[in-house]
């Protein structure tokens, strides 16, 4: 008989166990599934990101890209896109005296070799000093920067800035100003336009000047050379389109490089030709006889004054340098520019008419353009009949050369007033509005009257063969102390060219300059100013199309019969 089998019974124990593996396993499970699902989570959304930026990266990338070309401050060109000022990344060398480990007297000394600004003691000062953070040297040199590096101080830091670059350095220094050590427009148009060459929506696009290098630099030579010549003080030089206002050029010596204008004298910051205001004498007197034939003061080239030596009026003694002691026509006066004749003219205008005139003018406004450096123009407290007669030849009123500048452009565009502008006239930024100040028959008949000037006056040594140069010399006695001094004048050219067609206007100044040898002892305008209008058209009346022709000139026969021919 077969025995029973015995029945197996777990036991309690190892049954808890169990429950206790299956739990954990449950438990590991949920966990193991959780994590996966993360995981696939975080898979998905860079599978995600990435199919966006394969079907949107174009757009997206050049955005980015976009965004790291935008300068920290916007460049400025020429009207021809030439680069004057532009942002670069520059290196900064600083000092954080907390973190310096090396030597301290050491590190002075070699220090106070690198940058000699400060001496040993100064630099022991500074690397003691409780400050977290001290600027050494911004804008540094590769070779300082190389130098500090090679010290291997970690207490010393170098860093990149941005930093304002002008490329063409002294090259219309004046127009372009500069920046400040953080960057911010101190003056120029670097000042005036500080708001739009830093603004994040407009600073990607270069600020386009109405400038020509080209001009520009023909303008400074000139000018400079005479300056050196007749060692004047300083010197101002303009060059405008008459029918839209643009400056092509425009100079104030002595020189400025806006790299380190910081450094440099005041004088040299001092732009003479839109904040200086001058005397300019007798280049005011076209605009005297304008005046006067608008008025119908005036009606004819022929009409005569008389012309003494010597004019007596409230005390005062007007003159002439070539005195007519007859009776002499208006062609006459202008061609040998005589205060006299000049005198009664404006007498004849009168107060009323006179400031009326130069008003619709601007001259008796601050001048009219971008930048901040604008002179106010100086006039008589009186107006008295004095004045009137000599504010008619240039005295008793004082403007600058760009005032100057747009009365000729005004003059002889067809006698609109427009303002001047730096900034290059096209479909972004319009010509300002005109405003009529002289009738279109006066400008006409003044073409003939200016060119006389230059063909058989004052003005001869500023003709520039086939150009057609016309414009009046202006020699004025500068204020010494109160009184007028007749060894110390400013003298001045303005000038119209081609004088049959006017287009271009040019004024160059000298402040107080010397009598040479080769003037004969003379320091007037004529000698000069006059020879520097005339290199200058030489040189730039090709680049701006203005072919010379000797067939061409305005209507002579307006003012010739009216000259008469001395034995």
């Amino acid at each position: 008989m077969n025995a029973p089998t015995p029945n197996l019974v777990a036991r309690p124990d190892r049954l808890r166990l169990v429950g206790q593996r299956q739990k954990i396993l449950a438990v590991m499970h949920q966990r193991l599934m959780f994590g996966m699902l993360v995981y696939a989570g975080v898979i998905g959304l860079i599978l995600v990101r990435l199919f966006y930026l394969a079907a949107f990266g174009d757009h997206a990338g050049r955005k980015v890209t976009a965004m790291a070309d935008v300068p920290e401050r916007g460049d400025i060109v020429d009207r021809d896109g030439q680069p004057l000022a532009r942002t670069i990344d520059a290196w900064t060398v600083a000092l954080h005296p907390g973190k310096v480990i090396g030597d301290k007297l050491d590190l002075a000394r070699r220090l106070a070799v690198l940058m000699p600004e400060r001496d040993e003691a100064g630099w022991m000062a500074l690397l003691r000093s409780k400050k977290n953070f001290i600027y050494l040297r911004r804008r540094a040199a590769p070779n300082l920067v190389q130098a500090v590096n090679a010290l291997g101080e970690p207490g010393l830091a170098l860093e990149r800035e941005p930093d304002r670059l002008y490329p063409q350095t002294s090259l219309a220094a004046h127009v372009l100003g500069f920046t400040d050590i953080d960057g911010h427009g101190a003056a120029g148009m670097e000042r005036a336009l500080d708001k739009q060459l830093t603004d994040p929506a407009t600073r990607g696009k270069p600020v386009v000047l109405s400038i020509s290098s080209r001009i520009q630099q023909a303008l400074e030579h000139e000018l400079l050379a005479a300056k050196t010549t007749y060692s004047a003080i300083g010197a101002a030089g303009v060059i405008m389109d008459i029918h839209t206002g643009e400056l092509l050029a425009m100079t104030s010596l002595p020189q400025l490089n806006p790299n380190i204008a910081g450094n440099m004298d005041p004088e040299a910051r001092f732009n003479r030709a839109t904040l200086g205001v001058y005397e300019l004498g007798s280049t005011f007197k076209p605009f005297t006889v304008a005046m006067a034939m608008d008025a119908g003061v005036v009606k004819s080239m022929g009409q005569m004054y008389p012309c003494p030596g010597q004019l007596h009026v409230s005390g005062r003694t007007i003159g002439d340098t070539h005195p007519f002691n007859r009776a002499c026509s208006v062609a006459e006066i202008m061609k040998e520019s005589s205060n006299v004749g000049t005198a009664q003219i404006a007498d004849q205008i009168g107060a009323t008419r006179q400031k009326a005139f130069l008003k619709k003018m601007g001259f008796l406004d601050p001048l009219a353009i971008e930048l901040k450096e604008r002179g106010r123009t100086l006039t008589p407290r009186e107006w008295s009949r004095t004045d009137v007669m000599t504010v008619g030849f240039g005295h008793s009123i004082a403007v600058t050369p760009v005032h100057l500048a747009s009365g000729y452009a005004t003059l002889f565009n067809g006698g609109i007033f427009r303002p001047a502008t730096l900034l290059k006239v096209d479909r972004n930024h319009r010509a300002g509005g005109g405003q009529r100040a002289f009738s279109e028959d006066t400008s006409y008949k003044m073409r003939s009257l200016l060119r006389l000037v230059v063909t058989e006056g004052t003005g001869k040594k500023a003709d520039a063969k086939g150009y057609r140069i016309g414009g009046k010399t202006g020699s004025a006695e500068k204020i010494i102390g109160g009184r007028y001094s007749k060894n110390v004048v400013v003298t001045s050219f303005a000038g119209v060219f081609p004088m049959d067609e006017p287009r271009y206007v040019i004024v160059v100044m000298l402040d107080e300059p010397k009598a040479t040898a080769e003037t004969f002892g003379f320091r007037t305008a004529g000698w000069n100013v006059a020879p520097v209008v005339s290199k200058t058209v030489s040189r730039i009346a090709p680049m701006l199309g203005v072919r010379p022709d000797m067939r061409r000139e305005p209507n002579m026969a307006e003012v010739l019969p009216f000259v008469r021919k001395e034995d």
